[in-house]
């Protein structure tokens, strides 16, 4: 399936996200010591390549220097896979969010060496991010690949991809846009499906499941899960 297909129709009426709860985080900092090559890639590249979180709207066009559709990835992790969908689509512009600083620095390592012009980062909290830079129906699409499921019943409010979190997806994506989710929990896809089809203004492509996208890149964390012989599980929902 073409990622962009139908993602620059006509803009719609936007839907408005519900108070989120900033107290509860999505996410814990994991403890991580950066090699030698990541903080150096950091420290040279993060000026020109890491967008500064700030509480005013992104200009896309002033970040890129052009007029193509915007993807945004929720937690790149190490950044293997959003480096080679982006090195293949170069007419597409991408920003990844992660707060795991060794992913941004190992992540910057591969801009500089696939020379990509098309990838920027955001390190910080990316629901704040949606909330204050993203202007209603910016973004063509959203990747939220292999999220930390939270599998405990207790620390279910920490996932991702659940409502009212997902209003602000919704809120977010231009009409025709994408969410596509993707997971190696079956309970937390499960969870996830009924989520999103409870949401205003997003559909299933599918009946239920999605059909694995072909140009989707394999991340580290789906070759953990099928090395411990889990399923993988995809969605896909557009903004209608």
């Amino acid at each position: 399936m073409d990622p962009l297909a139908n993602n620059l129709s006509e803009k719609n009426e936007s839907t408005d996200p519900l108070p989120i709860k900033r107290e509860v985080k999505t996410y814990v900092l994991r403890i991580g010591r950066m090699t030698a090559a990541q903080q150096k890639a950091y420290d040279e590249l993060s000026p020109a390549f890491c967008i500064p979180y700030e509480e005013k709207p992104i200009n896309f066009v002033e970040i890129f220097g052009n007029t193509n559709p915007i993807i945004v990835e929720v937690g790149f992790g190490m950044g293997d896979a959003t480096a080679k969908i982006a090195e293949k689509n170069p007419d597409i512009n991408y920003i990844g969010i992660e707060v795991h600083r060794p992913g941004v620095g190992k992540l910057l390592g591969e801009i500089k060496r696939r020379n990509l012009k098309n990838l920027y980062i955001i390190e910080h909290d990316a629901l704040e991010v949606l909330e204050n830079m993203f202007p209603a129906q910016s973004v063509n699409g959203f990747h939220i690949f292999f999220p930390d499921p939270w599998p405990k019943k207790r620390h279910h409010k920490r996932r991702m991809v659940q409502r009212p979190r997902t209003n602000l997806f919704a809120q977010k994506l231009s009409s025709g846009g994408y969410l596509y989710f993707v997971t190696d929990w079956y309970e937390y896809a499960e969870f996830a499906l009924e989520e999103l089809s409870a949401t205003r203004g997003l559909k299933n492509k599918y009946q239920g499941f999605a059909e694995p996208q072909e140009w989707r890149t394999q991340t580290k964390f789906e070759r953990k899960g099928l090395d411990a012989d889990r399923v993988i599980t995809e969605i896909l929902f557009e903004k209608i």
